[in-house]
């Protein structure tokens, strides 16, 4: 299987949402499934069937977090730098659209979240991003059409 980039902060969330669904998920569904067994015929027993739902997704998210860090190569973006984007870089880029001007990191696809600017390695923006340098011009391919951005900054924190 292939390597899965993540962040050192990545990984650790991934390691605190594991440890919340092994330790205290995974425990609290076990009770909900025998105070609902309790109650008796489980073919018509709502609390039963809902309680089992909930067990059912929540071992699948251990099987994919579990597997994802087997797989995790985990880059400290404090040890990288340079001029060029590469994963966990911090790259200001200005929309020349738009006037507009927004600092993104490349991050792996868990920790993704465009409300904090991050965004995943995988994303368009982030593709038409890496490998440019400071000064390059890149077009990014958006489902609204293509942008033009120009390289501001690029650091590594």
């Amino acid at each position: 299987m292939q390597k899965i980039p993540m962040t050192v902060d990545g990984h650790r969330k991934l390691r605190e949402e594991l440890d919340n669904l092994k330790k205290v998920q995974r425990p609290r569904i076990v009770q909900e499934i025998e105070e609902a067994r309790a109650h008796g015929d489980l073919k018509e027993n709502a609390e039963y069937h809902a309680a089992k739902d909930k067990q059912g997704f929540v071992e699948g998210r251990i099987r994919e977090i579990e597997g994802k860090l087997a797989h995790a190569q985990v880059i400290d973006t404090d040890e990288l730098s340079g001029d060029r984007v590469i994963f966990g870089a911090f790259v200001t880029v200005f929309f020349l659209d738009t006037d507009e001007e927004k600092t993104y990191q490349i991050v792996g696809d868990d920790e993704a979240d465009i409300k904090e600017l991050k965004i995943s390695y995988a994303s368009p923006i982030a593709r038409a991003l890496i490998g440019k340098t400071v000064g390059d011009e890149s077009v990014i391919k958006a489902p609204g059409g293509d942008r033009v951005v120009e390289i501001m900054e690029v650091e590594f924190r």
